[in-house]
């Protein structure tokens, strides 16, 4: 019979990290929030709206990024739509698909919420080009375990 392998308990510095990580997190959801208020937006909104200011999606795969039921995402388009910041469309491959799209004016609101997020963008600016890219390699390296 095998011996179950034992957990190896997480050195300080691993703790440290996961802590810090954790405070960074924190800081930019509240951040997050705090912007999509000024726009008059719920952070799932406002979600959304960045996720469509990049490309147009189906509801499904929208729910699937932002990890909610279907029904949420088409309460959150319809509030969004009402307001002239998305619209839905027909997949040209799939005419059966309904597609998300952000407008015009979405995509100005993603663009300012996006660029009134300070928290992170203040000190990464004082970080040096190499320091960024150390940071930006090892972030991606966390990722792909």
């Amino acid at each position: 019979m095998a011996t179950p392998p034992t957990a190896r308990r997480p050195d300080a510095l691993t703790l440290e990290v996961v802590d810090l990580i954790g405070s960074v997190v924190a800081r930019y959801h509240d951040e997050y929030e705090e912007a999509a208020a000024e726009h008059a937006l719920t952070g799932a909104q406002a979600k959304l709206l960045g996720l469509l200011s990049l490309d147009p999606l189906p509801m499904r795969k929208l729910a699937h990024k932002l990890k909610c039921e279907p029904s949420n995402v088409t309460g959150i388009v319809d509030r969004l739509e009402s307001r002239g910041l998305v619209e839905r469309r027909s997949d040209p491959n799939d005419r059966r698909v309904k597609l998300a799209a952000a407008t015009a004016e979405g995509r100005r609101v993603a663009r300012d919420l996006r660029e009134s997020l300070s928290f992170a963008r203040e000190p990464l600016a004082g970080l040096s080009e190499g320091e960024r890219l150390a940071l930006r390699d090892l972030l991606q390296r966390m990722l792909e375990s």
